[in-house]
């Protein structure tokens, strides 16, 4: 049986496109959020949902879409979303929003979920470097952060905070001026890099996907550019939050596994022989609890766990 037909709640009140692929989607429920309705939090989510009218057999579908507003203006919710191409779904969500004009009909939920979030993850009143790491839409919650403090505090000091924002090509690292503008208000520190150079011939920045900024060379001359002394971006001086693809976690995670940055996800900490009461240093989006790395692989699990005890030998 097709999932039943979605009861629709909100409207499409703007749409933007970037690039044919690339577009934001801004909703506004029908019934306004009451004063007993809290705000969602900079990084959480909901879901958006709708009804295949062109094939009604196959029924509804809904995804969870991290929001890319922000709490201080409730008026619509803002998506970053890129169409899927190559669809595992013979149903997907993106195929269907993409045909959305604005005044179209969408279901939302009400109540945002999720603990991806600055007080869930490193802490509201964490001194340490915050390295935001973001894979193509991945960035949605950390512009939902970064736009938030901004409101919250228009003399908000985010010099210690760094976002890394990958794409595949330079058309696709959206937000660009709107992120420049808080490095020149608010002190943020925004490196951006393609990984497809040679389609991009007239790209002069950095090249990559974004997790190689994470490679030995590569970290030490981000922490060089950042103005820390080389190998000082451990643990106790940072902490990182990641969103994007299971690949760009996973490397994420191994690649900081030499400087001792504990994950945060139960089963690979168990799978590591992380202690309890070690406290985790690496944050990331996820709607399920399948770890991101394969905890199965005897010889990765050895090489993590070996270098997980020399970087904390050495921090």
């Amino acid at each position: 049986m097709p999932p039943k037909p979605l009861a629709y709640n909100a409207e499409l009140v703007r749409r933007d496109d970037f690039t044919p692929e690339l577009s934001t989607f801004h909703v506004k429920y029908d019934t306004p959020l009451g004063d007993d309705e809290p705000p969602f939090v900079p990084g959480q989510y909901v879901a958006i949902g709708l009804n295949n009218v062109e094939r009604p057999e196959l029924g509804s579908v809904r995804r969870s879409m991290s929001l890319c507003s922000v709490p201080e203006q409730r008026d619509a919710y803002e998506f970053y979303i890129r169409y899927v191409n190559h669809p595992e779904s013979n149903n997907p969500l993106t195929h269907l929003l993409w045909k959305m004009q604005v005044g179209d009909r969408i279901f939302m939920t009400r109540k945002p979920v999720g603990v991806f979030t600055i007080k869930d993850t490193v802490g509201e009143g964490d001194s340490r470097w915050r390295l935001l790491v973001a894979a193509g839409t991945g960035l949605a919650p950390f512009v939902s952060m970064i736009r938030s403090a901004h409101l919250r505090d228009p003399g908000a000091d985010l010099s210690r905070t760094v976002l890394l924002h990958g794409a595949s090509y330079p058309a696709d690292l959206c937000y660009r001026e709107e992120l420049e503008s808080y490095v020149r208000q608010h002190g943020l520190h925004y490196f951006r890099t393609v990984s497809r150079p040679r389609e991009a011939p007239d790209w002069t920045g950095d090249t990559g996907r974004v997790e190689d900024y994470f490679l030995p060379d590569r970290l030490t001359e981000l922490e060089l550019r950042l103005g820390v002394a080389p190998g000082g971006l451990t643990p106790a001086t940072a902490g990182v939050l990641i969103c994007g693809l299971q690949g760009t976690i996973a490397q994420t995670i191994m690649r900081l596994a030499p400087r001792g940055f504990v994950p945060d996800n139960r089963r690979i900490r168990k799978a590591l022989e992380v202690p309890e009461e070690m406290k985790p240093h690496l944050w990331w989006e996820q709607y399920d609890n399948t770890p991101v790395i394969d905890i199965g692989d005897p010889e990765l699990v050895a090489r993590l766990k070996e270098q997980l005890r020399a970087g904390w030998a050495r921090s």
